[in-house]
């Protein structure tokens, strides 16, 4: 071998400068033994605990009976997540790497992303405040922003509405939650509220009477609250008498239709007279 002035070296100094280099080596592995053992122990270790942690939350969850799937699915893949993250950083920095200057650029990163997806994560967390208070559940009548229908689905990112004549909407769960909310499943009773109309010739009492008398009829009515029948505005071209009764919720659009039928066709039996507006046109002569 020949160094660099031309000169050649002799075998055994190769042998002499390779040995030396391979302890160099050997000493820097033995010295960075304890710490790559370490690395491997804690990020095993923690992969585990944050599987664990996982799973533990999800049951918790789960068992209290007020927290949506969807939502305990949610906020134990955040925090599983979150854990990894951690474990990688202190791994990391058990093999000596800068973690403050790690984490600084996760924090930018994530500012970064948070910046770009700040309306879908707006509806992400408009969709876990809703799966958390539970303003209404699947299958709940409802009005929320603008639109009515029946709760098919409640997700992180949207909620799915299915209409009277069965039509699928979806709207972003942050117009839902910075809008009014009407639920109309939110108790387990309904009033029921219906206008009659009768002449001014009409005898008032009596026809207060016949609408009770169809209102016992209805066995779906509640007798407590008690059903007011009053004669509520002079109109002008009826005298306008209101009822209102208590249903179960179910029982709203049953016991609505049957009993405007029902009075409409008592009305007609004994001689009350339902009046539609009129206006009366008087001409005079030209003198």
């Amino acid at each position: 071998m020949l160094q660099d002035d031309g000169q050649q070296i002799a075998p055994v100094e190769t042998i002499d400068v390779a040995v030396t280099f391979a302890q160099g080596l050997l000493e820097k592995a033995v010295a960075y033994l304890p710490n790559v053992i370490g690395a491997i122990v804690v990020l095993i270790l923690g992969l585990w605990i944050a599987g664990r942690v996982k799973q533990l939350i999800e049951k918790a969850l789960g068992k209290s009976g007020k927290i949506d799937t969807t939502l305990s699915g949610f906020l134990s893949s955040l925090a599983h997540y979150g854990l990894i993250a951690l474990v990688v950083i202190t791994t990391l920095g058990i093999f000596g790497v800068p973690t403050t200057s790690f984490a600084a650029i996760i924090g930018a990163a994530g500012l970064a992303i948070g910046l770009a997806l700040q309306g879908t994560l707006g509806h992400v967390a408009s969709g876990v405040m809703m799966l958390g208070f539970r303003p209404f559940d699947v299958g709940d009548f409802v009005e929320v922003a603008g639109q009515a229908g029946s709760v098919k689905h409640i997700g992180l990112f949207t909620t799915e509405l299915a209409t009277a004549d069965n039509k699928k909407i979806i709207i972003p769960n942050g117009k839902i939650f910075d809008d009014v909310i009407t639920n109309y499943a939110g108790y387990p009773t309904r009033r029921v509220d219906l206008v009659f109309g009768v002449s001014y010739s009409d005898n008032l009492d009596k026809a207060v009477d016949l609408i009770r008398a169809e209102v016992e009829n209805q066995e779906s009515i509640q007798s407590n609250p008690e059903p007011v029948i009053v004669v509520d505005t002079l109109g002008e071209s009826s005298v306008d008498i209101i009822c209102r009764v208590w249903v179960a919720r179910a029982d709203y659009f049953p016991v609505k239709w049957a009993l405007t039928k029902a009075v409409k066709e008592r009305f007609d039996v004994e001689g009350v007279s339902i009046p539609f507006p009129s206006r009366s046109v008087y001409s005079e002569k030209a003198a």
